[in-house]
Order: structure tokens, then sequence, then C-alpha cells
């Protein structure tokens, strides 16, 4: 049949496998995911090595994220490496079905793109860009929001390798535990500087494309390239809420990465981030290939965190 329903079932069938090819990619480089955010934590379980840095100073340098992640297998093996995979999946589908029902009930569709853009004009051009990027706001928040909760299972599963727990062994089995032990709260430890940064790099990079494209960039090709290092830019901007994002989604949980000495205990989202800036640890995992070691107060004996088996956390 043809016609634009028939059009809207084609681009609907399009966008649901780009997402799960998107989900393959996921799931096939989970294991990085998962040493980054052992990284983000802090967890340091190979000794730093004496080395020298680009300009000939000696520094001690920690392994990259392929070394890490070989360490995380020899640990636990091949399939230990894809811990905190299925719930990082459902969260993924969740994001993906609510936010696609929120923008669709706002009346929030998703414009055709244009082949030439000389076509609009330039307020049928602007008007355009600000309804996608309404959007993509309201798709962003509410993916985010909805899916949340399995973002934080999911952190947790993998931060459980830090003190050997079996805490968070199923995703049923982990809402009992957040649930008994922190309350609804618990689910969304840590949302709010995710929230930020998601949203602020979105709005940050759609504007910086959209004005750099309409007085600079014409070149179709051009604008490709410029939206992609655009988007790279703000996000190691950002960066740092996202470190923020993953303490504060482990801290107040049971688990040895959550509590003193390994974290301090934080208020909330805004203490983390003072307390890593002034340990200077905001940017810890921005570099996954060349790692030097960080700088650690005194005060916090953060070390090299060991593998005990806790009895207690059982």
């Amino acid at each position: 049949m043809d016609g634009p329903f028939a059009r809207n079932e084609d681009t609907e069938v399009n966008s649901w496998i780009k997402f799960g090819m998107r989900l393959g990619v996921s799931a096939a480089l989970h294991p990085f995911e998962y040493s980054k955010t052992l990284i983000q934590l802090g967890y340091e379980p190979i000794a730093a090595i004496p080395s020298t840095s680009w300009t000939g100073k000696p520094i001690l340098k920690l392994p990259n994220i392929f070394q890490y992640t070989g360490h995380i297998k020899r640990i636990d093996g091949f399939y230990g490496c894809y811990r905190g995979l299925a719930p990082k999946l459902v969260g993924s589908v969740v994001a993906m079905v609510v936010s696609e029902r929120v923008a669709d009930k706002l009346g929030l569709n998703q414009l055709e793109e244009t082949k030439d853009d000389t076509d609009l004009s330039e307020e049928d051009e602007y008007a355009q860009f600000k309804l996608n990027l309404k959007r993509d706001i309201v798709v962003t928040v509410s993916g985010i929001v909805a899916s949340h909760p399995f973002h934080v299972i999911s952190v947790r599963m993998m931060a459980q390798f830090i003190g050997r727990e079996t805490l968070y062994r199923s995703i049923a089995g982990s809402i009992v535990e957040i649930w008994k032990t922190e309350g609804i709260g618990g689910f969304f430890a840590g949302l709010v500087p995710k929230l930020l940064a998601d949203v602020a790099c979105l709005v940050l990079s759609s504007s910086t494309i959209y004005i750099i494209n309409k007085y600079c960039i014409k070149d179709k090709l051009a604008r490709q390239y410029n939206g992609a290092m655009m988007q790279f830019g703000f996000s190691s901007l950002l960066y740092p809420l996202l470190v923020v994002s993953t303490c504060s989604s482990v801290s107040g949980s049971r688990l040895m990465a959550g509590q003193p000495p390994i974290m301090p205990a934080y208020a909330n989202w805004v203490d983390c981030w003072n307390d890593l800036q002034a340990r200077k640890e905001l940017k810890r995992g921005g570099s996954l290939l060349w790692r030097s070691q960080i700088r650690r107060s005194p005060t916090l004996s953060a070390g090299y965190v060991p593998l005990p088996s806790l009895a207690r956390y059982q």
C-alpha cells in the first residue's frame, strides 16, 4: 500500500532495525564499557609501571583498556566480561519504547529530512531545527528517566567485581535489594548529572552544528564531519558529569565499591563532584589507550584495591 501510512510503517521498521544493530554493537563492546565503568569508579587492580610521557617526563603508566579487560577475563572468565549486560540491554529497549511513546503523545513527530536544504526558506529551516531539537530533548529526557533504574543495576553489577559480592545477580534480585536498602531513590541514584550531561551535549552540539552549517559550511560531506566533531567535542567537555553519575550510582549501596575507604560517603552528586574535583579525578576513564596514574589525596587510602572475599556481603 502506497501513501503516507506505508512510508510511516517503513520508517518505523527501519528505526527498529537500526536500533537492533545498535544493541548488537553495544553488546559486543560491553567488556570495554565494563572496564571503563570500573576505571570511572577509581578501581585500579594492576600496578602502574614506570614510563615516560610524550614530552619525555617520567610518569607511572596504567594499563590500557585492553589490558584492563584482559585482567577481568583472567579473574572471571569470558562470560564474566559481560556482567551487567542484561539490565543494560533491557534499559535500552525501555528507553526506546517509552521515549517514542512520549514524543508521539505530545505530537512531536519527527520531520523527514529534506534532500536539499536549499529548498527550504530560512524561516522553514529554523522552524524545522526548533521542532527537531524539541523532540530530541523530550526523547532524551524521557528515555534516560525511564531506563535509569536499569542503568543503576547494570553499574552495580559491574561494581561487584571490586569487592567480589553477589548482591546484584539478577534484575529481579537487584530490584529487591535496592528497594529494601535505599527505597525508590536508589533507583535514580546519579540521574541528575547524567541528565545534565546528555541534555547539555544535545543542545550545545545541535545548536552549534546548525549555526556553523548555516553560515559556514555548505558541502554535505563536510557537514557530516562537522556534526561528528561537535558531538565528540561537547561529549569530552561534559564527560566529568558522567564520571560523577557512575560514582553516585554506586554510592550509598552495600557494595564495597560504594563505601569508605574505596569511596567516601557522598551526601549528593554535588558533593561527589567537589570531592573528585579536589582530587583531580573528574576525567577518570576519559583516556582509554594512554593512561597515567592519578595523584591521589594523602587523606584517602584508595590506592590499589584488593580482591577480597567478604562473607558479610553474601
